[in-house]
């Protein structure tokens, strides 16, 4: 068993004000969504100029928080919404979902192509490699912040959070989401998307890719509690809410070569 290193998750404390290693991260994912956006807005095939980074960036860090809250609410909470409905504004109690997130930047998106008239598909591929090492970083805050661990188990790197009122030793199911969601998506989709590839197909392969790695993830992450498992003994939440977007990953990755291989004939 590993030492859960202690770590305070107040990573700034200025009289009332606390700064949370988990805030951090994301201010640090959107920076280097910002970057690479910067780099690949050089690229002929970029649909957006440089100029116009900053713009989708604002508009995709409200998607994340906003529809990370509400999905979070939603998929997660819904009865403790309804208890209190307040519930909903207090973000600094945590509670922010990936699936909430993804349709809020979905949405966000929208807006842009509307009001920067881009093609929807050629800005889904040109954002997808930008995601991911965002996902990572958050996975750290949780790590940090003692949120999201593992199943009981017994493997050398288990470890015993301290937080945890059952003192169990736990996988650090938050490091493999950080390895498998963040890291190796990344590699897989950047490396995909660097040379020219069929509209939409960069964002199918995002969305199986992480449909498939977070479906993966699930086996070692513990249950909401106020959830538990939802089929046949082991089927969690965030595992049926993959489903989607693994299906529709590969009917977009599909689709997309189809579609050049007849407009090309």
């Amino acid at each position: 068993m590993i030492a859960y290193p202690q770590i305070d998750p107040v990573a700034l404390a200025l009289g009332p004000i606390k700064v949370h290693w988990y805030g951090l991260t994301y201010l640090a994912g959107l920076f280097f969504a910002w970057w690479l956006a910067v780099r690949r807005s050089t690229r002929a095939d970029s649909p957006i100029l440089r100029q116009q980074v900053d713009d989708l960036i604002f508009y995709a860090a409200m998607g994340v928080v906003i529809g990370g809250r509400l999905g979070y609410a939603l998929f997660y909470g819904v009865e403790r919404l309804l208890d209190d409905p307040t519930w909903l504004f207090r973000v600094w109690e945590g509670g922010m979902a990936f699936h909430g997130g993804l349709l809020g930047v979905i949405g966000a998106l929208a807006l842009f192509c509307r009001k920067h008239d881009v093609q929807f598909g050629r800005l889904a591929d040109f954002v997808a490699p930008l995601a991911p090492v965002g996902l990572a970083l958050g996975r750290l805050g949780n790590f940090i912040g003692q949120e999201l661990w593992g199943r009981p188990a017994d493997v050398p790197w288990a470890m015993v959070f301290p937080n945890d009122p059952l003192a169990l030793p736990r996988h650090p199911s938050q490091l493999y989401q950080f390895a498998l969601e963040g890291l190796l998506l990344f590699f897989i989709v950047y490396a995909f998307s660097r040379k020219p590839r069929p509209t939409w197909s960069v964002a199918g392969l995002f969305l199986l890719g992480y449909g498939c790695l977070r479906f993966c993830a699930e086996f070692f992450r513990q249950p909401d509690a106020h959830i538990g498992f939802e089929a046949f003994g082991w089927l969690t939440r965030g595992q049926l809410l993959c489903f989607p977007m693994m299906l529709l990953g590969a009917y977009l990755l599909l689709w997309a070569y189809r579609r050049t291989e007849v407009d090309g004939a």
